[in-house]
């Protein structure tokens, strides 16, 4: 009999989950189990290899602390790695005991996270250690609770040697997890090899530079379009453009608020300035929608039109919003 242990505390000394794993594995060893321990915080670069180890073994104990708030950063990313990488099919046939030891709040929030994360990886989960700990001394010298890890770790024992079955779950019913998006099926050696990739440091780093690349192109591709729009209506103002008397200047400034963007009119010596931008002081200050100004520039309504009808706001100098119509006469 295989059993894994993983654990994913920080390893330090006043730890009470140390405590645990060590008293099971030592009663283990002596039922000849044999029991291989993997402290993530050790393996940090090969977390994602880790579920290749699951191959072997007939049952894991997976292992937390509690310090502040949930099963912490290591034990998510291995369970990450379980989901993306592991072999399926050997996850359902394993069996996991979950050991949360907390010096904070929360091991039952804890417990549940690791029960339900092994439940939707399709494997069985039997119960094991949770437990709160206020002071790690008097939790390690105390004779009863050493006791009950000790029935903990012979009822594993049991448990696996006699195959034992528990009630299923509704969470992994029928083996499907409900799963937005596509998933892509992998067998178990494509799953060992993508797992060997990603633990590959000069792989990732290729990786990395590559969607760098990639990126850069397409935010390029995006600059040159944000370039087009920024031509969007000038030409049509451009076209409808009819010259006033000599003495005639106005600003306006159009502010499309749902794409946040202004549109100017520089009207000065019977000349036009149209362009997107900001003005210090423009004479008339409008505010409207993108669409209100693609039906005006084709002529669909007038621009004192929509100013009674409330589809544009103004502000400045009211007698230019009759002016506009004038000035500009879309077909």
């Amino acid at each position: 009999m295989k059993l894994n242990i993983y654990y994913g505390g920080r390893g330090m000394i006043e730890d009470p989950t140390l405590h645990v794993i060590d008293k099971l594995t030592e009663i283990l060893t002596e039922l000849n189990v044999k029991v291989t321990r993997y402290n993530l915080y050790e393996q940090k670069g090969n977390i994602a290899m880790l579920p290749n180890t699951l191959k072997e073994a007939d049952a894991a104990v997976i292992a937390v602390s509690v310090e502040w708030y949930g099963i912490g950063g290591f034990m998510q990313q291995f369970l990450d790695a379980c989901w993306m990488y592991g072999d399926k099919e050997k996850i359902k046939k394993l069996y996991m005991f979950p050991v949360v030891i907390s010096t904070s709040l929360g091991e039952r929030e804890a417990e549940y996270s690791l029960i339900r994360s092994w439940e939707l990886l399709g494997g069985t989960v039997y119960p094991g250690i949770c437990a709160y700990v206020e002071n790690h001394i008097s939790f390690e010298t105390n004779a009863a609770y050493t006791k009950l890890i000790e029935e903990q770790a012979s009822d594993i024992y049991r448990k696996v040697q006699r195959k034992g079955v528990a009630f299923p779950s509704s969470t992994c019913a029928g083996g499907v997890v409900p799963a937005s998006g596509t998933t892509i099926e992998l067998t178990p050696q494509e799953s060992a090899q993508l797992s060997e990739y990603v633990s590959d440091e000069k792989f990732v780093t290729k990786q990395k530079a590559d969607v760098e690349q990639l990126t850069k192109l397409y935010r390029n591709k995006l600059d040159h379009g944000k370039e087009e729009d920024k031509q969007e209506f000038v030409a049509e103002f451009r076209k409808a453009f009819v010259a006033p008397e000599a003495e005639f200047s106005a600003i306006y400034q159009i502010i499309m608020t749902d794409t946040e963007r202004n549109l100017v009119a520089e009207v000065e010596n019977g000349a036009l300035k149209v362009y997107y931008g900001v003005v210090q002081n423009p004479s008339m200050i409008g505010k409207t929608t993108r669409e209100v100004i693609n039906r005006l520039v084709e002529g669909h309504i007038t621009f004192q039109g929509a100013f009674m009808q409330s589809q544009v706001v103004c502000k400045g100098d009211f007698k230019l919003v009759r002016r506009f119509d004038e000035i500009f006469r879309f077909d």
